[in-house]
């Protein structure tokens, strides 16, 4: 097998299992919305997602400069 086959099913096997536990992260932070065991201000839950905007954000940031053609130059 090929260093870029290697790395590509490494990303596939190691991604998958990581968004998986984000979004397990994601569905039981959103039990935190029940109002009958949890107290919380609308200011609470805007710095809440605020933070996970921002740390998205930068993922994406990445991600993106990382798919880019590093090796282009100026050209007229």
């Amino acid at each position: 097998m090929d260093n870029s086959k290697q790395k590509k099913d490494r990303f596939k096997r190691v991604a998958s299992r990581r968004v998986e536990n984000i979004l397990n992260d994601i569905q039981s932070l959103s039990k935190c919305s029940n109002k009958n065991n949890y107290e919380y201000t609308e200011a609470d839950v805007n710095k809440m997602l605020k933070a996970i905007k921002d740390e998205v954000k930068i993922l994406e940031t990445l991600f993106k400069k990382n798919l880019k053609d590093n090796n282009s130059t100026f050209n007229f």
